[in-house]
């Protein structure tokens, strides 16, 4: 047995893990790589491995960074995804705007280099490729078992993440020993809004573990509706916009149910907002389908004929020239828009032509990976690139890092330790170095002795 580390092991991004077993090759999820452009282009358009000589996959949850390169994989891979019921609709949606962004970036970049013909670049994967993957993809619930391979068997849990993701738990026989292999996708916070709590495993013999949060600790989620408040009063009495960069899967409905709640118990002014991402758009309308991912709360909502995606300021943009007269229209208001890590999508747009002025403020609501242009403007660069051209970053800037869709340190500690009985190996990926060292060093002192911390690329004999 021989697990390589392809991708997420030292960063956050590109999440690519092959499991060989039985003679048989598991890919545990097939991600974009995010970050520095030339990096991520070399990454993302040659796999480590050979397609073709994979037997089945399975993806973990439906992020970009976990989901991104299926296409690219099925162009030579004609075999199973397997993914829960939520997670296969979001794809459908989302890798198709993973196309759409890169044919327009590709046609943007041509533009610029027109002049140079052989330096000019493709889109990693068409439409007709996301189209082909789509039809491999096999849908399934929580907690039911799966046959996967030879002497695989597999079972999904809710990893509360985000809608549809899972922790991935397989039970492996070989040669009449057993073993129980625990993939954690991305592991969600206890007690978020919307979804429900993650599923801790307590008999894990091999896990791999994510570490994005390894060494933090979140801001009670509690004062994330304080903070949200705070900043929109501000704005409000600036008169002026409220930019909020956002994951079109998960945080986008986390924040439009936040303003919801807050606007029905009064804590802030009625003002229009804004959803400018055809995208989340698409995903909010896929939320509804899935009550099996939904929490007691929103549950209660649905069963009384609320819908806790809705309210009366809030307007849905879904074209482009909406979405551009947004731009000529004055405060106050607030622009929720994609993408989250700002380096594609409509906020590069609200971004460039907003940034400059010191009355408005962009909110960080999520995760920005190393050189993503949201953790330049995080760092509160004095300058910043937007579509090849240097910006004063002016705006007001502001953190919520309540909204983390991901576990902190000690819900991370919780996930390892609830198999400490049983556990004989624990590797720690989609981290950066700091997270995963520190992370490490920590569970060590709590009695998790052989812990690893991969590097991309390598490979361990089990």
């Amino acid at each position: 047995m021989r697990i390589h580390f392809l991708g997420a092991a030292g960063g956050v991004t590109g999440s690519m893990h092959l499991l060989e077993v039985n003679g048989k090759r598991i890919l545990l999820d097939c991600g974009l790589h995010q970050g520095r452009r030339d990096e991520s282009n070399r990454l993302n358009r040659s796999l480590p491995f050979a397609p073709e000589n994979v037997d089945v996959m399975v993806l973990s949850h439906a992020h970009i960074d976990h989901s991104g390169n299926i296409p690219l994989l099925c162009r030579k891979y004609d075999g199973d995804i397997i993914t829960t019921l939520a997670t296969r609709d979001l794809c459908a949606v989302m890798l198709m705007d993973s196309a759409h962004i890169q044919e327009k970036d590709a046609e943007f970049f041509n533009k610029k280099i027109a002049d140079a013909p052989d330096k000019q670049i493709s889109p990693i994967y068409s439409y007709a490729d996301v189209d082909k993957c789509l039809t491999q993809f096999i849908a399934i619930n929580y907690g039911r078992p799966f046959p996967l391979t030879d002497g695989v068997k597999m079972t999904l849990y809710d990893a509360g993440h985000v809608l549809g993701s899972a922790v991935v738990v397989l039970d492996i026989k070989e040669e009449n020993k057993k073993l129980r292999l625990v993939y954690s996708g991305d592991i969600g916070r206890k007690r978020l809004p919307i979804l429900q709590d993650p599923t801790l495993i307590h008999d894990a013999e091999i896990m791999l573990l994510e570490s994005t949060y390894g060494n933090r600790k979140h801001d009670p989620i509690e004062t994330a509706d304080e903070h949200l408040a705070d900043a929109i009063h501000t704005i409000y009495k600036r008169k002026s916009k409220l930019i909020i960069p956002s994951f079109a899967l998960e945080r986008a409905q986390e924040i439009v149910y936040s303003i919801r709640k807050l606007l029905k118990q009064n804590r802030i002014p009625r003002l229009p907002v804004y959803v400018d991402s055809p995208l989340a758009i698409r995903v909010t309308e896929i939320f509804r389908l899935h009550p099996e991912c939904f929490d007691e709360e929103i549950l209660t909502m649905f069963d009384n004929h609320e819908d806790p995606f809705d309210f009366s300021d809030l307007e849905m943009v879904r074209s482009k020239e909406n979405s551009q007269s947004l731009n000529e229209q004055d405060g106050p208001m607030v622009i929720i828009s994609a993408s989250g890590m700002c380096e594609a999508g409509r906020i590069l747009h609200h971004l460039r032509n907003n940034i400059g002025n010191p009355n408005n403020m962009i909110l960080i609501v999520g995760f920005q990976a190393q050189h993503t242009l949201g953790r330049k403007i995080v760092e509160r660069q004095s300058t910043v690139r937007i579509f090849g051209l240097e910006h004063s970053l002016e705006a007001e800037v502001r953190v919520i890092n309540a909204f983390s869709g991901h576990a902190d340190k000690d819900g991370l500690d919780d996930f390892a330790l609830a198999s400490k009985n049983t556990l004989n190996k624990l590797f720690l990926i989609h981290g950066e170095p700091d997270q995963s060292q520190a992370m490490a060093e920590r569970l060590r002192s709590k009695g998790l002795n052989d812990i690893h911390v991969p590097e991309r690329g390598e490979y361990v004999d089990l």
